[in-house]
């Protein structure tokens, strides 16, 4: 580990928390369940250009565990755990092949996360039913994603300055 990053880790980790908490204050009003802006996710995408992938998955990782003990409970923490995880993954492999934008890959992860949760509570609840809700978050996942993605990109030309 480059004892030079381990500031910056810590700092990512606090904003990325920070996000979260902050999202959690702002009242969506959006009747589906589950439809959230994901800004903490700019500090995970950020992450990933700036630093390493490496890096951000294992700032995301502890930005979802200390968020769910903090903010949402054991439940909210498996669904967060999940969405993050295939979200990341996703992104990672996405960016991975160089074929898409900060802003494609910000999409791709705001779609991805909600699949993820989406599995979790069909599972949760042993009723595939809750495919039903899967269109609305697909389309709260493109609109947040993009949302997301325009702003880490701009924020990330002011980093590299």
């Amino acid at each position: 580990m480059d004892h030079k990053k381990i500031p910056y880790y810590g700092l990512f980790a606090a904003l990325a928390i920070l996000m979260g908490y902050v999202e959690m204050l702002i009242p969506i009003p959006v009747p589906i369940p589950g439809v959230k802006l994901g800004l903490a996710n700019v500090i995970i995408v950020i992450m990933m250009y700036f630093m390493d992938t490496k890096s951000a998955f294992f700032v995301s990782l502890i930005r979802v565990i200390l968020s769910g003990l903090l903010f949402a409970g054991f439940a909210g923490l498996l669904y967060s755990l999940a969405g993050a995880m295939l979200s990341f993954l996703v992104m990672a492999l996405l960016k991975k092949t160089d074929q898409f934008s900060i802003v494609g890959v910000s999409i791709a992860g705001g779609v991805f996360h909600n699949v993820g949760q989406i599995i979790v509570a069909a599972l949760a609840v042993e009723n595939v039913r809750m495919a039903y809700y899967l269109p609305f978050l697909l389309v709260s996942g493109v609109v947040t994603g993009l949302l997301i993605g325009v702003v880490a990109k701009t924020a990330l030309g002011y980093l590299k300055r």
